[in-house]
């Protein structure tokens, strides 16, 4: 059975039920401005809606109950005048009836003075629209045919010009064509043209096409503004005016949050790395070494640090295993350190996350397949440019730094060009990389147990009373939820997560990086020994960045069996260095190499150019005929060769008589065993046996 004020269709036209009876419906047509009350038989609609000829629809006006126009608005005093005029007839049970209905409006007309036409307007608007005072409201929203487009014939649309000269242009559609190519080419792009300027395009462009209009009547920048606002929606224009990654990362509608696509503490890890904005001191304060490199590791559940690393190596495959190695280890010892007492309890992250999202640089190639084959652990990476695709961990590093930055001195301060008598903020240097890290460990110690996440999305399940700080989050979650971190061997985890490099054998040991390495496994293999046989390999090896002493040979990759390597002492210049050091002294040595190849270069070929002329000079001298046959003459080298030597000694007994007699030394006698000074012999140690 249908209710008052339901709204039906039938054969399609819409109908509103304005009255039940037992034996009838009483409804009007809400699409037609003539309309008024029908009647139709209850057995009659059965019949329609039996025969699917008659349906129920929305209500079209049912946006008017919940409107509440603006107090002493003209709409509301519009509303009220037209109610008040009707309302002595809606409550009368004769006015949806023809017979009774003229009369009764005619009695409305005579005491207000209204007109009979108006008052059945009235009423026709408030039977169609809902039945509710406003049902009357009017619609001023459509007046001036907003966003409609005009077309002009005769005269230009708009108002007439009284200051400025000509009567102005009528857009038609050339026009409008050329607008958009203007807007599309000049306009809507990533260089940010201003308005007036593509409205300088078009004035060109305009100005060939129509060389015989005056430029008074030009199309105004006004009108290509009005054409602009009206053709392309708001969206449209934020989106055409932007570069597209910056776009997709910091004007886009956000519609998401990180926290609802995990499920708990360590379901995924955020790392990101930055230049930290302050200049250090080397460790005898003496030197000035620049800015430090700043990692950061942040669970996205609770927002808490896990891990992180403060150095001077730039950002890479490398310095990242170490911030995550630190993530998925004890901390507590590293806070021991640098005068922090803590507990591991107080800094729980401690094992491996379900999923490490990182830039592709840094995370994006064969050496992290390691961490993922060896224990599971997914890797995410972001788009390129896209650093809102990991917007929790980039909001730490201001967070962080901005800790430290209203104190310390040698903080980044804008641009270095001074005025005159500025100061450069780069000489205010003070803290050393040992000062800098405890300051940034303390910072994320506040930050993990005692800063309060305002603004933190709480999942629904979450007890009011829990107070919003990281720490408290990561025990609610691990309790609460299924914590995602898994236990593993701190030392085959730092092994698996070390960077790995091709190594090969040779006659001196396993070549990697320039450097000679051995081991007991090495030497038992009899690869080293030199038979002329092929040898195996290339190997890979693992390798700690921070220690050049050690590396670590798989010699079969399809197995986690390795050879712990150290340096020979044919490679004992890098003992005690780190690989960073190493290639330092390589690429030195690579540059003074090919300086000194430079030189080498040109004494070789002033050399030759002297054995040349030398040669040719002597080629001149040379008789052509000793004087002698071919056989005395070689029967008297031997002959000659005394003579000459004797000319020699002869010459040299000339010399030494020249120079000036020493005077003659006291004579002295030994009375004990002279020491021995003889070379040392290094035989035994050399080759391990008796010669």
């Amino acid at each position: 059975m249908l209710r008052i004020n339901d709204v039906v269709t039938f054969e399609g036209t819409r109908y509103r039920i304005l009255d039940v009876s037992k034996i009838r419906y009483t409804w009007i047509n809400i699409d037609s401005d003539k309309s008024l009350p029908e009647r139709i038989s209850l057995a009659e609609v059965d019949e329609l809606i039996h025969a699917e000829a008659l349906k129920k629809i929305d209500d079209p006006f049912s946006h008017l109950a919940v409107q509440l126009p603006e107090h002493g608005s003209g709409a509301q005093q519009t509303r009220d005048k037209r109610f008040a005029i009707i309302e002595p007839l809606i409550h009368q049970p004769d006015i949806c009836f023809r017979s009774g209905r003229g009369a009764l409006i005619q009695q409305v007309a005579n005491d207000s003075g209204t007109a009979k036409k108006t008052i059945y307007a009235y009423l026709r608007q408030y039977w169609q629209r809902g039945c509710t005072p406003n049902a009357l409201l009017p619609d001023y929203y459509k007046s001036g045919g907003r966003g409609k487009k005009r077309t002009a014939t005769k005269k230009k649309l708009g108002r007439p010009r009284r200051i400025a000269h000509g009567t102005g242009a009528i857009i038609d559609d050339s026009i409008e064509r050329m607008f958009r190519i203007v807007l599309d080419r000049h306009y809507l792009t990533e260089k940010s043209h201003s308005l007036p300027y593509a409205h300088r395009r078009f004035e060109d462009m305009f100005e060939t096409a129509h060389p015989d209009i005056s430029k008074e009547n030009f199309p105004t920048v006004a009108q290509l503004r009005y054409f602009y606002e009206r053709e392309y929606v708001r969206p449209e224009r934020i989106r055409l005016r932007v570069n597209k990654i910056e776009y997709q990362k910091d004007i886009r509608p956000l519609q998401g949050t990180a926290t609802a696509e995990v499920h708990g503490p360590g379901a995924r890890y955020e790392i990101d790395a930055t230049i930290a904005d302050i200049y250090l001191l080397s460790a005898d304060r003496q030197k000035i070494i620049g800015r430090p490199t700043l990692y950061v590791v942040v669970d996205v559940y609770s927002r808490l640090i896990a891990g992180f690393y403060v150095g001077l190596e730039n950002p890479s495959y490398v310095t990242a295993m170490l911030a995550l190695v630190t993530a998925m280890t004890d901390k507590s010892q590293l806070c021991h350190s640098f005068g922090y007492d803590i507990e591991s309890e107080d800094w729980p992250s401690m094992g491996l996350p379900d999923a490490i999202l990182a830039d592709r640089g840094e995370l994006l190639g064969h050496q992290i397949e390691y961490l993922e084959q060896s224990f599971g652990v997914r890797i995410e990476n972001t788009p390129p440019y896209r650093g809102d695709a990991k917007g929790i961990v980039e909001r730490h590093f201001r967070t962080i730094q901005a800790d430290f930055k209203p104190f310390a001195p040698g903080v980044v301060a804008g641009t270095i060009i001074k005025k005159r008598g500025g100061k450069d903020y780069r000489l205010d240097a003070t803290l050393t990389l040992t000062d800098f890290t405890k300051i940034i460990i303390g910072s994320i110690l506040h930050r993990n147990q005692s800063s309060v996440l305002v603004k933190y999305d709480r999942d629904p399940d979450m007890p009011d009373t829990l107070a919003p700080v990281p720490l408290n989050i990561w025990r609610w979650g691990i309790q609460n939820r299924s914590g995602r971190l898994r236990n593993t061997s701190e030392a085959a985890l730092r092994l698996a997560m070390l960077p790995r490099q091709k190594a090969t054998v040779s006659d001196f040991g396993i070549r990697c990086f320039g450097a000679y390495y051995t081991c007991n496994e090495l030497l038992a293999s009899g690869w080293l020994h030199r038979s002329g046989r092929k040898r195996p390999g290339p190997f890979v090896a693992a390798y700690d960045p921070s220690v050049t002493d050690i590396i670590y040979v798989f010699p079969d990759v399809s197995k986690s069996d390795y050879w712990e390597c150290s340096l020979t002492d044919r490679s004992r210049e890098f003992r005690g260095r780190t690989m960073w050091e190493l290639w330092d002294s390589q690429q030195q040595q690579r540059k003074s190499t090919a300086t000194a190849k430079l030189e080498e270069a040109e004494s070789k070929r002033a050399l030759e150019n002297v054995i040349q002329e030398t040669i040719q000079r002597a080629e001149k001298l040379r008789p052509s005929y000793f004087g002698e046959s071919k056989t005395e003459t070689l029967a008297g080298i031997n002959q000659n060769r005394r003579d000459v030597r004797e000319q020699e000694r002869q010459q040299r007994r000339v010399d030494s008589q020249s120079t000036k007699p020493k005077p003659k030394a006291e004579a002295r006698y030994l009375t004990e065993q002279p020491e021995n000074v003889a070379f040392p012999d290094f035989l035994d140690d050399l080759f391990g046996e008796d010669v």
